[in-house]
This record gives structure tokens, C-alpha cells and sequence, in this order.
């Protein structure tokens, strides 16, 4: 512990440390205090000292990152902290944390751990410059530059690499999964950058994770958090909105036409490699990947051209002949693979996993043809060139009630969207949470002064076939007053090119020199580094634009949501929750639909404003918000802005916004 910070005090420490005269204001001119930062960070600080659980919302302009880490920094105690994307990661570790350490004075050991999928994997680096087959030129001038980094990285961390596309398919030749890696018989073990990684952690004092990573070692015990967990004494968890979706994706199983795929390119290449003429390995690897292929195509049923990713109810598929016949047939294909590989399996280690890897492919296969347990739920997701079984739990309760049952420890929750009362109970139910303390802090930014609502009173109802090229004409006509500036956010894939369309026509039929971004078409980042280069350009985004963006002065001043985001009613998962709530005698629509939306709705509206000086206009282009009675509590969950009624509103309050940009 820090000689400044004895035991029992260090809510005080914490609170001199952001005050006016604190080591932040004295390191950057720039820091001003807080009172709602000041208020978290003691909440936090008490929960660190005392080994309690704290749920905790902080409204957008808090500081919250600060909140938590001051606290965990000079209490000198052994942290996790877990964060939603590996970009926040990132965020922490490079800026955050080097930055506060450096102001603090503190001696902390920090590190980053992230998953297999992050690091470069030399071993088989190896195997794709040898045997690797690469789709296209782009895939090769991919591979060509993590080979042109490889020997100068000390990490071994992919995200090293300026523009390397994460969608690349160059990255799973070049790293390892828990199936495929070798351990300590790979020949590039003593060098292996995740060994390091993991070595790193056990030794910091306060190591930076994601959820998904949590998750995953939880449920594989793969990336080393489940050795690093119970030697830590606090635990905070940012972004935890989104803790129980990713929690449910890993506390699941999972058997994926991919994973197929991938096993038999991975056959394929160790059997050319080290037993050539052994096994005809061609034949072996066709079998899987035509089984692969073939399940997919009993998942599609009749469907075309997808895009994005569906959820298919899982009895839409599993009562076709032609899918339980799939099913067989992947687990003959798996269970003939894994026999190849045990029969030169004392030629190479790489057999031993590739047998393993067979007899789990065949069991999941067995396990998805078997009836669900009443406790849980199934469903496929389908891609375009993907299809995954999952069968899933329900909710993550159980799972947080074990981990805090284990040890004393302090367990911190924030984000800026955890519920719609004052128990936090959207998260803390769901989480099996209720006994925690809880701290709700509102936004410092004057909403009121600085942004406006305005749902327009007369417009297409969201069912109806007009309501995207509705959307994309007022988008054109709002983002013409502003020069662009504007984000449109669809609560589905499918009216994307609608609304992208539509607004594209209308901008050249009023003349408006409007570049119009969609998503898909680049990836995420790039897509928004475009937005904020590109004068006048207005980005059409779905679910992955809804949260974790940050574009804070005059980039981004108008908002448009085109309708309330309910969850799917036919989604499987859904559904499931339903019923289990309907078994309790509680009212899904109001219980779980309007609670999902309201959560979903502030993030949305949360793009807006993300400094004390800005100035926007949020718009959503849903009657319901005025005319149906629930519309009172979804707008009660959206900052306090102030409220329009006409669109000649909406048009001269932001030409106002436009006449302070020329000005400024």
C-alpha cells in the first residue's frame, strides 16, 4: 500500500487525489473536480476497503473511468478490471492507467491479458507460410505484413498492426485457439506471446481484461483469469450493461460450421506436413468440410442471401429430416477425421489435439441431436457463410452467486446505462445482484441548455413498408442544415440500404452535398475514422454504433434513432425469458420488453453529447414514443433534454448549432 494511504482511509486519499489541489489537477491544468466523479469514487473506495459489491450508474461526462481506478490505484491492492471491447482495453492500459500511475506516484505493476485470438501464434505462423491457402491478394498482403512485424514485437499483440482488418482471414492461420494449440509440446512454446502474456499478469498488480476473456476462462479455463481471479481483492467490471449477453455466450455450448472447417483446414495441413501418404488427408478434410457445408445448408432452410447474423427459433430447423441427417452426418465426418489422426498420432503433438478436437466435434454433434434441458435454450445463428448451435442458460445468476461466494472480495459494477429505478433492478436481477449497494450519478453536462428531442407527430408507423425511405428523407433534410454531423441509427441490419438509399436520393434532389457512410461496407473503425475525415458525411449504423462510440465536439450534433428498440419478439432467447417470467406471474411487456428498450434507448442517445460544450439534436422517428402510454417511462429513461414538436423546430435549432459552428 501507497506510505500515503494507511488502512480505513482511503476514501480521503482518494478524494484529495481529485480534488481542486490534487495529484490530477497538479498533473494536467486541463482536470477539473467533479462532484459527481467525487461521489463514485467514494463509493468505490468504500467498497474496496470493505470487500463489498457495488453497482453503481454514471451518467455520460462522470469520469468514470477515473472514479474507479483512482481508488484501486492508491489502495494498493491486487485488481482485475474487465471492460467490454479489447479497444477499451487498449484505452486503459496504454492511456489511462500509465497516465494515473505516472500523476499518483504509485508504484503499480499493471498488464494486459486478452485472448488466444490476439496474439501472434509463431508455431503456426509457420504452418501458413508453409501450407496456408489464402483466399485472395488482400489475404496475402495481409499475411506479408504480420511477417514483416513479427520478429520486432515484444507482445505479440495483433492490435500492433495499423489497419490490420480483425475480420481478416489471415488471423485465425496466425493464432491459436484452446483446440488447436499445443502447450508445452509446441515447438515454439518457450517464445509463445501467450505463455508470456499470462506470465506478465500473474505477476502485475492490476491486470486489464474483457468480458468475453472472463467469461471464457470461467466456463474453459483457457486464458489464465481463472488462476489470476482468486488472488485479486477487487474486481470491477466497466461497460457491464453488457456483462449478462456475453456472459450467456460462453456460459453456453457452442457447435459452429466454422469450428468444422477450421479443423479439417488444420488436419489437411498437419497431415501434409509431418504423415504425407499415411492417410488420404485430402479426403478426410473434403469429409468435414462437406459436412460442414451441408449443415449450414439445412440451417438456411430456404433462406438467401443473409446478411448479418439471424436467429432461427430451434425448432424451425431440428424437425427437418435433412437437419438431423446433417447432424449424423457431421459427427461420422468428425468421428473419421479424429481416427486418421490416431493413427499417426505418435508422429507429431499436433495429432494429439487434432484427435481431441475430432471427439469433441462428434460429441457436440450427438448432444445437438438430443432434446434440450428444460432449464435452458436453443437456437441457431445463421451468417453468410457461418452457422452456429447454441444452447444456452437463461440468465448468469447462478454463475456470479458461485464467484462471490468464493472469497472476500470487493465486486464493482458501472456503466452509464444499468437500469430505470433507483435498485438498478434491469441489472442487479439479472446478475443476481439485489443485495448489493447501489449509486446512481447523473450526468454533469446541461442537457437542458445544450441538446433537444423531437419526435416527429405525424410519420410512417415503424411496420409500415414506407417508414426506412421515411427515415433516410428526414435524415437528408436534417443533416443538410448541419453539413453532415449526423449518425442514423437502425435497430436492424435489414433497413440499412433502405435508409442509406433513400437518404442518398433525397440529399441530391435538394441539391445537399451529403456523403453517406453504411455499415458493412468498411470495418468499424475505419468506417468511423471516414466519418470524422469526411465534411459532410452522415453514418448509417446498426447495434455495433449504438454503444462504445465516442465523438465528442462539433463532429457529431444530430442523432437519429429510427424506432424504439425492443428486443425481437421471435427471438429464441427472448421468447425463453418470457415464458420464464409469465411462470412467475410477471408481465414480460413491462417486466423485460420496456426495460430492454429503455436501456437500449439511452446508450442510443448517449452518441450525442459527450462533452460539456456540445450541442445537438436527438430524433426519433417513433409515433409510439408520444402516443402509447409506455411512451412516458421510455422517455423518462433519455437524458433531460429539452423537447421539440415540429420539424420547423428541428430545422431552426439546428440551424442555430450551425451558426455557432461558423462562428467558433
Amino acid at each position: 500500500m501507497p506510505p500515503d494511504v494507511e488502512a480505513g482511509d482511503l476514501a480521503r486519499a482518494t478524494r484529495d487525489a481529485l480534488g481542486p489541489q490534487g495529484a490530477l489537477a497538479q498533473a494536467d491544468p486541463q482536470f477539473v473536480e467533479r462532484d459527481v466523479q467525487q461521489q463514485l469514487a467514494a463509493a468505490v473506495a468504500d467498497a474496496v476497503d470493505s470487500h463489498a459489491t457495488l453497482v453503481a450508474e454514471a451518467g455520460t461526462g462522470v469520469g468514470k473511468t477515473f472514479a474507479y481506478l483512482v481508488p484501486l490505484l492508491l489502495s494498493g491492492r491486487r485488481a482485475l478490471v474487465s471492460t467490454a471491447t479489447k479497444s477499451l482495453q487498449d484505452q486503459l492500459f496504454l492511456r489511462d492507467l500509465p497516465r494515473l500511475r505516472d500523476a499518483l506516484r504509485v508504484p503499480v505493476r499493471i498488464a494486459l491479458l486478452k485472448g488466444r485470438s490476439s496474439y501472434l501464434c509463431l508455431h503456426r505462423l509457420q504452418q501458413a507460410r508453409e501450407t496456408g491457402t489464402l483466399p485472395d491478394r488482400f489475404a496475402v498482403r495481409a499475411l506479408a505484413r504480420i511477417e514483416t512485424w513479427a520478429p520486432g514485437t515484444r507482445t505479440g499483440d495483433l492490435a500492433e498492426i495499423d489497419g490490420l482488418d480483425e475480420r481478416s482471414p489471415v488471423i485465425p492461420l496466425v493464432t491459436s485457439t484452446r483446440d488447436n494449440c499445443l502447450g508445452q509440446e509446441c515447438p515454439e512454446f518457450v517464445n509463445c506471446h501467450v505463455v508470456k502474456a499470462r506470465r506478465e499478469a500473474m505477476a502485475a498488480d492490476l491486470v486489464v481484461v474483457n468480458h468475453h476473456l472472463f467469461f471464457a476462462d470461467l466456463s474453459l479455463r483457457d486464458s489464465g483469469v481463472a488462476e489470476l481471479l482468486p488472488t485479486v481483492e477487487a474486481a470491477v467490471f466497466d461497460e457491464a450493461h453488457q456483462l449478462v449477453e456475453t456472459g450467456l455466450q460462453f456460459l453456453g455450448t457452442l457447435l459452429s460450421t466454422n469450428q468444422v472447417i477450421d479443423f479439417g483446414r488444420d488436419l489437411l495441413a498437419a497431415g501434409l506436413s509431418h504423415a504425407r501418404g499415411q492417410v488420404d488427408w485430402q479426403q478426410v478434410a473434403g469429409g468435414l468440410d462437406r459436412a460442414a457445408r451441408e449443415l449450414r445448408l439445412a440451417c438456411a432452410g430456404p433462406l438467401r442471401d443473409i446478411k448479418g447474423i439471424l436467429k432461427l427459433r430451434w425448432d424451425e430447423r431440428s424437425r427437418d429430416a435433412a437437419f438431423s441427417d446433417a447432424l449424423t452426418g457431421l459427427a461420422t465426418a468428425a468421428d473419421a477425421a479424429r481416427d486418421a489422426a490416431r493413427l499417426v498420432e505418435a508422429t507429431a503433438p499436433d495429432f494429439t489435439r487434432l484427435v481431441e478436437r475430432g471427439e469433441r466435434i462428434a460429441r457436440l454433434a450427438h448432444a445437438f441431436a438430443m432434446p434440450a434441458a428444460p432449464d435452458r435454450v436453443r437456437w441457431i445463428d445463421l451468417g453468410s457463410r457461418d452457422a452456429r448451435l447454441v444452447d444456452s442458460p437463461l440468465h448468469i445468476r447462478d454463475l456470479f452467486t458461485e464467484q462471490r461466494a468464493l472469497a472476500p472480495r470487493a465486486w464493482i459494477f458501472t456503466s452509464a446505462t444499468l437500469g430505470s429505478d433507483d435498485d438498478l433492478s434491469w441489472f442487479t436481477e439479472s446478475a443476481a445482484l439485489e443485495d448489493a449497494r447501489k449509486l446512481r450519478v447523473g450526468s454533469p453536462f446541461d442537457y437542458p441548455a445544450h441538446a433537444r428531442t423531437w419526435v416527429p407527430p405525424r410519420f410512417p408507423k415503424p411496420n409500415e413498408a414506407s417508414h426506412p425511405a421515411a427515415v433516410g428523407a428526414l435524415a437528408a433534410r436534417l443533416a443538410g442544415r448541419l453539413g453532415g454531423r449526423t449518425f442514423v441509427l437502425t435497430t436492424t441490419l435489414r433497413v440499412l440500404p433502405v435508409i442509406a438509399e433513400a437518404l442518398t436520393e433525397a440529399a441530391a434532389a435538394a441539391g445537399t452535398p451529403l456523403v453517406v457512410l453504411v455499415q458493412g461496407t468498411h470495418p468499424k473503425r475505419s468506417l468511423l475514422q471516414r466519418f470524422l475525415d469526411t465534411p459532410n458525411s452522415v453514418l448509417v449504423g446498426s447495434a455495433s454504433f449504438w454503444e462504445g462510440i465516442d465523438v465528442p465536439g462539433a463532429a457529431l450534433q444530430c442523432v437519429v434513432i429510427d424506432k424504439l428498440p425492443f428486443p425481437p419478439p421471435h427471438d429464441p432467447l427472448v421468447q425463453a425469458r418470457s415464458k420464464e417470467l409469465e411462470s412467475r406471474g410477471r408481465d414480460p411487456f413491462n417486466d423485460y420488453y420496456l426495460s430492454e428498450a429503455a436501456i437500449a434507448l439511452k446508450q442510443g442517445a448517449g452518441r450525442l453529447i459527450r462533452s460539456e460544450t456540445d450541442l445537438g439534436l436527438l430524433v426519433i422517428t417513433d409515433p409510439r414514443l408520444r402516443q402509447m402510454p409506455y411512451g412516458r417511462k421510455l422517455r423518462a429513461a433519455l437524458p433531460p433534454m429539452g423537447t421539440l414538436d415540429t420539424e420547423a423546430d428541428a430545422l431552426a435549432w439546428l440551424d442555430s448549432i450551425a451558426a455557432v459552428n461558423a462562428a467558433s
